[in-house]
């Protein structure tokens, strides 16, 4: 005697419900995986990201796309104001600042203009007082204290040359 079984359309076993559920998975990940180039608003860098990411940072500028670097320098530009000012005024500061840059075209030779600029952050560092260099970890000289005397070497860490 042979038995026919015949399925109900209606009803889903487990293996097919479980085949089911993992293939939506798959497409869910899939799309958060799926990037797109993302130009910034402030400097023109370009960058990959989620889709999802790219919304939420158009949220946070108005409507603008800013790279992560850009938006570092919006926060600082923030701190550094003495006046609170808003995400918009400082977006509009930093991008005056990337406009003019861009426009002034690309040094003449980048190792000079490099050196130059090192020189400059080096000389900057040697002319502001001692107490805004330091670190907060580090001692400062305060009135009416001395220091304790500097560690000093007493010979060279590299063995002699004889020759």
């Amino acid at each position: 005697m042979s038995a026919t079984i015949i399925s109900d359309p209606m009803v889903v076993s487990a293996p097919e419900t479980q085949a089911t559920a993992a293939a939506t998975t798959v497409t869910k990940l899939i799309a958060q995986i799926e990037v797109e180039s993302a130009k910034c608003d402030c400097c023109g860098l370009t960058e990959e990201c989620t889709p999802a990411y790219i919304e939420r940072v158009r949220e946070r500028y108005h409507g603008k796309w800013i790279c992560g670097l850009c938006a570092e320098a919006i926060k600082d530009e923030i701190v550094r104001t003495e006046r609170l000012i808003s995400t918009e005024e400082a977006m509009a500061k930093h991008m005056n600042f990337c406009k003019k840059f861009v426009s002034s075209g690309p040094p003449p030779d980048p190792t000079i203009h490099l050196i130059a600029a090192m020189r400059q952050i080096l000389r900057r560092s040697l002319d502001s007082p001692r107490g805004l260099r330091s670190t907060p970890s580090s001692p400062t000289k305060t009135k009416g204290e001395s220091r304790a005397a500097a560690l000093t070497r007493s010979e060279s860490c590299f063995p002699t040359l004889s020759g």
